[in-house]
């Protein structure tokens, strides 16, 4: 195509351009960069030949090169005006190229960012309670055990011994503002993506809260919470591990030092920082052949076929900056973990608050609780000394 041709098929490009989206916007884009390209360069094609022409055809330009004088042609002209005479330019020459219109596209859809919420917020058990205040479950801590018995004598007493993990309602939230400008002006629909970022903020801090979640009123109580009073520990602390290292023994150690005397537990997760299973997988044997078999699926998959699930509130015990005694693991059936739900999560929007502003207000809420809901229901790894 000639310059005029491929100028038609611009503004051919920009009236489809307006109907267009996805892959198709994006080749007519390409297209039109394209040519644009073309044009650019045939433009400075002919800007070069009418610079050669003007050097050619002006003997004082000519001259003035023969000399050393000057360099270009506009050097010559500025040489001719400065002795009284005539200087003439081409047009082309004044006009860049750059003043070729294109339109501009906006995409309609937002990238979004990384993962930031742990599906173990998804994957803990849920108990419904819309309306209620509070929620206990009740557990066997241990059964009694029988044995002989003289004749006439009292039986061996065997009563279970029960706890009670309690869970309050808590209230979580979330609040974001937009100008109204934000909704009006773009293609991309920044509004509900500003409305959704709500839920996710509240589903990315209770995930967190499972397992760091420090008690008291109003909060949740994390797999790694000590209640200072014994009654109210659902975990005894005694049964928690130390490890100063991730080697080819650390998984069988976890899975073995969890559960009873009497079984190996095999519907338990692994609950990790991304960086210690990053370092499950240099763990090397004598033969420098990799000692773990790793599956991953984004956020979750298997060592070992043991499933695993990464949680930024773990501490790293592979990061040299964690300090001794920080809980860094936990290995458990996630079900041992009970997130009763009083409301649904509401989020709403308003134009009142900042009117004058022109501000928009999202908010979002929800009441929930956690505790873990089985004795000694979670294996807590901590970073040796």
């Amino acid at each position: 195509m000639n310059i005029k041709e491929m100028k038609a098929r611009l503004k051919a490009i920009a009236e489809e351009a307006k109907t267009a989206e996805g892959e198709k916007l994006d080749t007519l884009m390409n297209e039109a960069q394209d040519i644009n390209t073309k044009i650019e360069a045939a433009a400075n094609r002919a800007k070069l030949s009418a610079m050669a022409d003007m050097v050619k055809d002006d003997p004082e330009s000519q001259e003035a090169g023969e000399k050393g004088e000057g360099n270009s042609w506009v050097e010559a002209r500025a040489k001719a005006l400065k002795a009284g005479n005539k200087a003439t330019y081409s047009f082309k020459n004044l006009v860049s190229s750059s003043s070729t219109v294109l339109p501009k596209h906006t995409a309609s859809d937002i990238k979004p960012t990384f993962n930031e919420v742990s599906s173990l917020v998804d994957r803990v058990r849920t108990v419904p309670l819309i309306g209620g205040e509070s929620y206990e479950r009740a557990y066997v801590k241990n059964y009694g055990e029988g044995g002989y018995t003289e004749e006439g004598a009292d039986y061996n007493p065997a009563e279970p011994v029960f706890g009670y993990a309690a869970m309050v309602k808590t209230k979580i939230t979330a609040y974001a503002e937009e100008t109204e400008e934000i909704v009006k002006l773009p293609n991309a629909d920044y509004d509900s993506t500003i409305e959704n970022g709500t839920t996710v903020a509240m589903k990315k801090y209770m995930s967190r809260q499972i397992l760091i979640g420090n008690g008291g009123a109003g909060k949740f109580r994390g797999i790694f919470f000590n209640p200072t009073e014994s009654a109210e520990q659902v975990i005894d602390p005694d049964t928690d591990i130390a490890i100063t290292a991730i080697d080819e023994n650390t998984l069988d150690e976890i899975i073995y030092s969890y559960g009873g005397e009497e079984d190996v537990e095999d519907t338990a997760v692994l609950i990790l920082n991304k960086k210690d299973l990053k370092a499950f997988t240099k763990v090397r044997g004598t033969d420098k052949k990799k000692v773990y078999t790793i599956i991953n699926h984004g956020n979750t998959g298997t060592i070992d076929g043991v499933p695993y699930i990464i949680n930024s509130a773990c501490k790293a015990l592979s990061d040299a900056t964690t300090t001794a005694n920080s809980y860094c693991m936990a290995y458990g059936p996630l079900s041992n973990y009970e997130l009763p739900i009083f409301s649904d999560i509401e989020t709403q929007r308003s134009t009142d608050y900042k009117f004058k502003q022109g501000q928009i207000a999202f908010k979002g809420s929800i009441f929930a609780g956690g505790n873990v809901a089985a004795y000694n229901g979670f294996l807590r790894v901590k970073k040796g000394a």
